[in-house]
Formats: structure tokens, C-alpha cells, sequence
């Protein structure tokens, strides 16, 4: 593929809501191109963006996939997005590089809650936007139903373009509201003729509003206008161009992908009205303490940003980039300044799904690839030697589900810790923790999907077979009052014996305050050297747990008598009488259970805000208020039990029909009401 200057660069995603027909769009447009020679249908698993086992077993797209082609003298950068909430992580990566977003939307189902959702995130990104109204082919198609949904939910920046020629069954071209000019696909090939008779009123309304909207952010235009002038339309094209670049005006334009319908039309919009890497804004990077902004210039320094990384079982490690300033060339050496390594850059390529495309140069504002990078991951910076210039990166999407995991074969622990260090290279949305209360080692996510999805790349990229299970919740134990106790520990054998007593007091201390020992002894009644061993025993008993088997807390231990015999006293014998002390005293000052309570912070539309307290209030929750979020939105603050909320994300996606998301971070330890303490020592939390 040809080298392009940056106002000749298209870096497009397709985004929007799962089933919408994103990767049909993408085959569609690649072969009206002809980047591919045949097109591939999702259902068989040949598409060109969908070709990982995993896409092509689910039929759903998993993760970003990169399709560039070649049209009417630019270089489109296609990037197809997954459409499913749990691969929301990679959308965000394709929004961070793009700079438009095409929305497909389904003129059948409508505007859909991923389609919102992923809407809001363009809009905090201030992403330039576009949207094709797909499946106009179908039974229950109405444009005029979805142009309505899109205007109420995205607002009066929504224009029309084209109007469709019939619909359902009847669908076979479009009216270009720019030109007045139909354009018929009854034989595939496009013809243009005059617009419909049956049209021509509702076509001519349609377009004078658009031109009004159009000519208002223009004042020459808007002067002459309403003397009766009407612009051209290359000149409407110029203005609404600066519009759409500007995230004000969202052009609708519609098709159908599955016929290749008016395909090349929005192949043409991309590239006439679609902003460039060099009309979006520069680029603001972190250089030490200060900041400066980087246009996209091929002849400035040499910068990148790395947005995605793939494990490929032949390469290795991929690293796809995207050049925010200079030209990149084969064997470079930039260095990363969070690593402070330096990498060569050897072979650099494109990738059209999994096919690789080698290039000779990459300038500003286009997307290339690299393999075997030593010490780079996603959401670092490359830059010159000597320049630690860092171009922040959008953080990765806090997870919101999550599952303990062991390796199947024991011996792959190590092996485990590898596997999940690379899959976390290639999805930086997982995380992946070892609880030492626990003992589990814990991987969180995006949602079910995404972390069967997971478990099954462990298995395919790196070998490793893992079992699942529930994430155990860290209970542990305190106490309520003030006790003593006597530990005596005394064994004859052959020979010398064990002998060793330690009177100990154990006091309860303020939630959080942890472990407190204190030595009273006076008269050598416990000689100082044995005192430590006290210490160690009641520390290992506090770990092994109090009447009910979890760790104790928030305690003050004191040891202030004890008896000793010259010969068969030993730091073995009062290490066994504080750990027996510890535990006599413990039973006697009224143990409680405490459980770990979690700040959750839920985000809904209004209307089911009543709907999720009275969920989190069966939940044992504390409301703690409420507030006004954005677009009519209710956020509700609560406090609740960890154990109620480890699978909130599905419980709230079902609540809310998906357009619920939460924050949740533990806040504090409570004492658990007593009734539910017997189901606890039962082995419920372990369930």
C-alpha cells in the first residue's frame, strides 16, 4: 500500500450497537474498494475484520480489527469495533485513534443501548460522528421511524443526507438530498435518474431543511441564501464538512450492507466529508512537568502511540501504532519513555484482518503495526532519543465482573502468571490480582462473555487449561469486648520436655486499626527472650482464624504473667502458649463475623433509578444519596455488602435493559447480622 499525506488519511471506526451489521458494513466497503475479491459472511466465519476462533465460534465480534483500503485517492483506516458491552474496552481503543466514528444503527431494531452508550463516549472524546442507517433491505425496516429515535436521543445536530427508495422488499436506492439526484441499484451497478415522483415532496422538504441547517454556519452563505440564492452543492459539502468535523452536525446517510446497497456513497462521504488527521486538533503530550501540543506534521519529530497489541502465534507480540507526528521508517529506534527502552522498529506492515502488508513508510496520521517489541505494551509512547515526551492514553475500562481461576494441571502456576501477564498485553480492560486472604488468584472483567472469552485465549495462545470458580469474598473476625486467658503448653518426652505459660488479654481496637501487642511482663516472670515467640504464636493464630476459620482483626493483645522451668522452656513452647492463650481469650470476648462493605456508585436513566434502590436495598445496601448525572441520568450512592454485588454487572445490565454502569470500591469492614453468620461457617461464601 502506497504512502498518503496526513489530509489524504481517513482513520475511521465503526462502532455501535451488537448485531447492527458493522462487519458486513466493513466486507461491503472493502469490496466496493476492491481490497478483497470475494466478500466473507459472518455466519460461515470468512469475514476479513473476524477471524479469531472465538469471533468466528460466537459469531460476534471480540475485539478491534484493523481494514484499510484504498478509494477515490484516500487510504481509509477501517477499524471494526466489537458491538457487545463486555468488548467495550476495545471500542474505547478504536475511539482514542479515530477521527470519525461511523454508527450503524439497524433501521429494523432501531437505536439500541450500546449504540447510546458508545455514542456518549465519542462525544467525551469529542470524536467527529456519522451514522448508516443499515438493513433498509429487511422486513420491518422504516427509516423514518429510526431517523426519529436518532433525533430524540442525539439531539438537532442529526441531518439527513439521503432518503431511501422504498423500503423492505421495495428498497433500491437512494435520494441524495445534496444533489436532488436518485441513485438506483435494481441491477447492482448504481444508475442515476431524477428522484421519484412518489418522493419528490416529501425529497424537496427534507432538503430545504437540511440546507437551512447547513447555510447557518456560514454567514456568507446564510446572507445569500435568503436573497434567494441557494449554494452549490460543493459548497453545502464544504460547510457541512466543517460541521462534521467540528462534532456539531451528524450526517445520516443509509444502505444496506448485506446487498452492498449505496455502499460506495458512504465510501464517498467518508473520504469528502469525514475529518483528516490533519484537521482534528493537536495532539497534547506530557514532556516532564509541562505540556505542548503536537500537530500531525510527516516532517516533525517521530512519535507514536501503541493502542492495541495482539499475540500471534507465528510473529509473537504485535503491536499496532499510530503515528501522531513524523515519518516512521523500517528499523528505527525509539525509545519508550515509561520503560526507558530503546526498540527498533524492524519490519514495519498493515494489517487487513490477520494479513500483513508490508510499507516503507508511515507518516502522521496513519496506523501501522509492528512485531516483537521487547518491552512496550499498550498505551505506551515511542518517541526519540533523549525526548521522554508521553502522549496520555485513555485508561483502560474499570472491571466489573470477576472470577477466581487455577491451572488445571498443577504444575502450571508459573506458566498461569505468564499467560495472564500476555493476555493482559492484549486486553489491558483485564485485571488480574492474588488475594492473600483468599488465596485465589482473581481475573476481572468486562462481563461473562469476555471472561469465558479469556479463558479460552489462555487455552488456544498460551497453553494453559484453567478451572473457575467464585471469587471467595475475605470475611474475617474481630471482637467485642475485653477477655483473658491462660495458655499453657507443657509435653514430657525423653529427655527434655516443652513447657511454657503465657497469660494473655486481648481488647478490642477501632475498626481498621489491625494488630496491637503489647508486653507487660515484669519479675522475669516470661524471660525477655521468649517474649517475641508470644508474639509470633498469637500472630499465627490471629491467620488461622478465630471461632468461625477467618482471619482476626483489630485487636490488642497483651501479655502480662507466665511461668517458665529453666530446662524445658524454649521459644517452640511459649509460641504454642500464646497461639493457645490467643485463642481461649479470643472465644471468651464475643466474636463477631465482619464482612467487607463496597461504595457503589450506579448510573441509570431516570426512570429506573426506583427500580435499582429497591434492588440495592434487598441487597442489605445503605442509600446514601442520590444525584443528577448527565442527559437526565440519576446516580445513585450506596454502601453494600460485598457478597451482594459480586455480580451486580449482570444483575444491573438485566435491570436496566444494559444502560445502567457502576463504580464500586471497597469503603470499609461491618459486623455481619448474626443470623446470617451460620450460613457463613456452612461454606456459603465459598460457593
Amino acid at each position: 500500500m502506497k504512502t498518503f499525506p496526513p489530509a489524504r488519511i481517513r482513520n475511521v471506526a465503526l462502532v455501535g450497537h451488537g448485531g447492527t451489521g458493522k462487519t458486513t458494513l466493513a466486507e461491503a466497503l472493502l469490496a466496493e474498494a476492491g481490497a478483497i475479491n470475494r466478500r466473507g459472511r459472518v455466519e460461515d466465519g470468512t469475514t476479513t475484520t473476524d477471524f479469531d476462533p472465538e469471533e468466528i465460534k460466537r459469531g460476534i465480534s471480540v475485539s478491534l480489527a484493523l481494514a484499510p483500503f484504498e478509494f477515490q485517492g484516500h487510504k481509509v483506516n477501517l477499524i471494526d469495533t466489537p458491538g457487545y458491552a463486555d468488548f467495550v474496552g476495545d471500542v474505547a481503543a478504536a475511539l482514542s485513534i479515530a477521527d470519525l466514528a461511523v454508527f450503524v444503527v439497524s433501521a429494523v431494531e432501531g437505536v439500541e443501548v450500546q449504540t447510546e452508550v458508545v455514542w456518549r463516549m465519542a462525544a467525551e472524546a469529542g470524536v467527529a460522528r456519522m451514522i448508516f442507517v443499515n438493513k433498509l433491505d429487511r422486513e420491518r425496516a422504516s427509516f423514518e421511524r429510526t431517523l426519529e429515535q436518532l433525533r430524540t436521543r442525539f439531539g438537532s445536530g442529526i441531518a439527513p443526507l439521503e432518503l431511501p427508495i422504498g423500503e423492505e422488499t421495495d428498497f433500491r436506492g437512494v435520494a441524495d438530498l445534496l444533489t436532488d439526484t436518485a441513485f438506483f441499484y435494481d441491477d447492482g451497478a448504481p444508475r442515476t435518474g431524477p428522484i421519484p415522483d412518489e418522493m419528490e415532496s416529501l425529497e424537496h422538504q427534507v432538503r430545504d431543511n437540511l440546507v437551512e441547517g447547513i447555510v447557518v454556519a456560514d454567514d456568507d452563505l446564510m446572507e445569500r441564501y435568503l436573497e434567494g440564492d441557494v449554494p452549490s452543492p460543493k459548497e453545502l459539502e464544504d460547510t457541512l464538512a466543517l460541521g462534521v468535523a467540528s462534532a456539531s452536525v451528524f450526517p445520516v446517510i443509509c444502505g444496506s450492507a448485506a446487498k452492498g446497497t449505496a455502499i460506495e456513497r458512504l465510501a464517498a462521504y467518508i473520504c469528502e466529508l469525514g475529518p483528516s488527521p490533519a484537521d482534528r486538533p493537536p495532539v497534547t503530550v506530557q514532556a516532564g512537568n509541562t505540556t505542548q501540543e503536537l500537530p500531525s506534521d510527516p516532517t516533525g519529530q517521530p512519535l507514536a502511540r501503541v493502542f492495541k497489541t495482539l499475540a500471534d502465534p507465528y510473529v509473537g507480540k504485535i503491536s499496532m501504532l499510530r503515528v501522531l507526528s513524523g515519518t516512521i521508517r523500517p528499523d528505527a529506534v525509539l525509545t519508550n519513555p515509561r520503560s526507558h527502552t530503546d526498540e527498533r522498529l524492524h519490519a514495519l506492515f498493515t494489517l487487513r484482518g490477520k494479513e500483513q502488508d508490508p510499507v516503507s513508510e508511515v507518516p502522521a496520521g496513519d496506523l501501522v503495526a509492528v512485531a516483537k517489541l521487547s518491552d512496550t505494551t499498550t498505551g505506551d509512547t515511542l518517541a526519540p532519543k533523549g525526548t521522554p515526551v508521553i502522549a496520555p492514553a485513555p485508561p483502560p475500562s474499570p472491571p466489573v465482573l470477576a472470577i477466581a481461576i487455577r491451572p488445571r494441571s498443577k504444575g502450571d502456576e508459573d506458566k498461569l502468571m505468564t499467560a495472564l501477564h500476555r493476555l493482559q498485553e492484549e486486553d489491558p480492560s483485564i485485571e488480574v490480582t492474588r488475594s492473600d486472604e483468599t488465596h485465589q488468584t482473581v481475573m476481572a472483567g468486562m462481563g461473562e462473555t469476555h471472561l469465558s472469552i479469556a479463558c479460552e485465549r489462555l487455552h488456544r495462545k498460551f497453553g494453559v487449561d484453567v478451572e473457575t470458580e467464585n471469587v471467595r469474598v475475605p470475611y474475617r473476625e474481630t471482637i467485642t469486648k475485653p477477655a483473658d486467658a491462660e495458655g499453657k503448653y507443657k509435653k514430657q518426652t525423653g529427655g527434655h520436655g516443652q513447657f511454657g505459660v503465657a497469660n494473655l488479654k486481648v481488647t478490642p481496637l477501632e475498626r481498621g486499626q489491625g494488630f496491637e501487642f503489647v508486653d507487660e511482663v515484669v519479675g522475669g516472670a516470661i524471660p525477655r527472650q521468649f517474649i517475641p515467640a508470644v508474639e509470633k504464636g498469637v500472630v499465627e493464630a490471629m491467620q488461622q482464624g478465630g471461632e468461625h476459620g477467618y482471619p482476626v482483626v483489630d485487636v490488642k493483645v497483651t501479655v502480662y504473667d507466665g511461668k517458665y522451668h529453666s530446662v524445658d522452656s524454649s521459644e517452640m513452647s511459649f509460641k504454642m502458649a500464646g497461639t493457645l492463650g490467643f485463642k481461649a481469650a479470643v472465644a471468651e470476648a464475643g466474636p463477631v463475623v465482619l464482612e467487607p462493605v463496597s461504595a457503589l456508585e450506579v448510573t441509570v436513566p431516570a426512570d429506573f433509578s426506583g427500580d435499582v434502590i429497591s434492588d440495592l436495598n434487598s441487597r442489605r445496601g445503605r442509600i446514601q444519596g442520590t444525584d443528577s448525572g448527565n442527559d437526565g441520568e440519576q446516580i445513585v450512592i450506596a454502601l453494600v455488602p460485598t457478597s451482594e454485588v459480586q455480580r451486580y454487572a449482570i444483575d444491573l445490565r438485566s435491570l436496566t435493559g444494559g444502560r445502567g454502569r457502576f463504580n464500586v470500591s471497597h469503603h470499609h469492614y461491618d459486623v455481619v447480622p448474626s443470623h446470617l453468620v451460620g450460613r457463613l461457617t456452612k461454606g456459603s461464601d465459598q460457593s
